[in-house]
């Protein structure tokens, strides 16, 4: 199980590692949703993403013995995360991605000394590669977010928000697997419990949002979204089993909202969003929820895309 002192204990790991990520606030936005909105810029953390945190407080939790070569599977946060900790634990890496991530993804796994393995995102089953490959280097998985120490990792996130905003009506979380999401309950649980915490995800990958109301983890096929980092078949086992308790429910957004907060974001804050990390703002922009009058909290969680890529959305959409 998933409890705050998981998440006091992971902050302990990461001080002095991650950032403790500003939150940003805009007379604009207020002004459009009629609230208060805070924006947790993870966008600015080490690694580019909120990635870090439970990349960093899992490798940092396992016995010196256990850090022989770590392995993971990612689109690419995720990746570049565990690398960058398993670097800062002298640890060798390998990182299974699907062959058509984003290259600056890779390049950055590369960068921070990791091995990438690739395989097809459509027909391939990562979890398994990255099994294989554990197996054969006589490696550990750190798995992307169904883990007790991932998403306590990643509850720093909306703990730091709270700490710093005070209570909030509602907080909205990028979703793909559910570990930011089921840190983000579990910190508002402790701190607001009064917060209304909503998981945000695709449109084109509502896999979250068909397991809440199927009351199970249900499975879809590959989705096919500009949010690489949300492109899940489906969500964690451990995830679901906080989220479904604590989550108020589960929105969707299009891409072409994604691209509209993430031009947003551009022009109004000058802030480079990449397409998963929007995903939560792209809900109070294009109000799937009804947050007139309310503190509300968001999380930007991500801000890597190369710049060609980025110019294309912010150019010609979706």
């Amino acid at each position: 199980m998933l409890d705050y002192t998981d998440i006091e204990a992971a902050a302990e790991r990461l001080l002095g590692v991650a950032h403790r990520t500003p939150v940003l606030t805009s007379q604009s936005l207020d002004a459009i949703t009629g609230a208060s909105v805070y924006l947790k810029a993870e966008n600015f953390q080490k690694t580019g993403s909120f990635k870090l945190r439970g990349a960093y407080n899992t490798v940092a939790s396992l016995a010196p013995e256990e850090r022989t070569h770590i392995v993971t599977y990612s689109s690419g946060n995720h990746g570049q995360a565990v690398a960058f900790s398993a670097a800062q634990h002298n640890t060798p890496c390998t990182v299974v991605m699907p062959s058509d991530a984003p290259s600056v993804k890779k390049a950055a796994v590369r960068g921070y000394g990791g091995f990438i393995v690739e395989y097809d995102r459509i027909t391939g089953d990562r979890a398994a590669v990255a099994e294989q490959v554990a197996d054969d280097v006589g490696g550990v998985t750190v798995p992307p977010f169904d883990h007790w120490q991932v998403m306590a990792g990643q509850g720093t996130v909306g703990a730091e928000l709270l700490e710093d905003t005070g209570p909030l009506d509602a907080l909205l979380v990028c979703t793909g697997g559910g570990g930011l999401l089921a840190g983000c309950t579990t910190a508002a649980a402790h701190l607001s419990a009064d917060t209304a915490v909503w998981g945000v995800e695709p449109e084109a990958g509502d896999d979250t949002q068909q397991s809440f109301a199927a009351g199970k983890v249900v499975a879809i096929d590959q989705p096919v979204t500009i949010a690489d980092g949300q492109a899940m078949r489906a969500p964690g086992k451990l995830t679901f089993s906080v989220n479904s308790r604590l989550a108020a429910g589960i929105v969707t957004v299009t891409d072409n909202e994604i691209v509209e907060a993430m031009r947003f974001a551009f022009d109004r804050l000058r802030v480079v969003v990449e397409p998963s990390g929007a995903c939560a703002l792209a809900a109070v922009l294009a109000r799937k929820i009804d947050v007139a009058g309310q503190r509300v909290g968001v999380t930007i969680t991500g801000g890597n895309v190369d710049r060609a890529r980025f110019a294309s959305l912010l150019v010609d959409g979706a």
